[in-house]
C-alpha cells in the first residue's frame, strides 16, 4: 500500500510541476503543491519503507522531473501554445515625433520674427 502511495505522489508532484511551468505560470499554487507531493513521497518512502527506498525515490523524482520536462520542451505540445502571430504594424516612436514638432515650432517662430522685422 505504502508502495502505490508513493507512485501516486511522485507522479502527481511531476505533473503539477509541469502544469505550474506551462499551463498556470506566475500563480505558484500548483508548484508548490508539486513540490510537497514530491517531498512527501520521499518521507513516506523513506519512514514507510526504508532508507534506501528512500534514496531511490529521492532520485527517481528527480530523474522523472527532468525528463517531463525535457520530452514536454521537445514535443510539439509547447508549439500549439504559444504565441505565433507576426504583428505588421508601424509605430511611430515617440522621440521622432516631438523633434519634428520642435522643427515645425522652431519655424513658424522664425515665420514670425521674420515679419515682425
Amino acid at each position: 500500500m505504502n508502495t502505490i502511495l508513493v507512485v501516486l505522489l511522485v507522479l502527481a508532484g511531476v505533473a503539477l510541476l509541469l502544469m505550474e511551468m506551462f499551463l498556470l505560470p506566475g500563480f505558484g499554487i500548483a508548484g508548490l503543491s508539486g513540490f510537497a507531493c514530491l517531498g512527501g513521497a520521499v518521507v513516506v518512502a523513506w519512514v514507510c519503507l526504508g532508507r534506501m527506498a528512500g534514496y531511490i525515490t529521492l532520485a527517481a523524482c528527480v530523474v522523472l522531473s527532468a525528463i517531463a520536462i525535457w520530452g514536454f520542451l521537445r514535443s510539439k505540445a509547447l508549439d500549439k501554445m504559444a504565441l505565433d502571430t507576426k504583428i505588421e504594424g508601424h509605430v511611430e516612436l515617440a522621440n521622432n515625433k516631438l523633434s519634428q514638432d520642435k522643427d515645425k515650432d522652431n519655424d513658424k517662430d522664425n515665420d514670425k520674427d521674420k515679419k515682425e522685422e
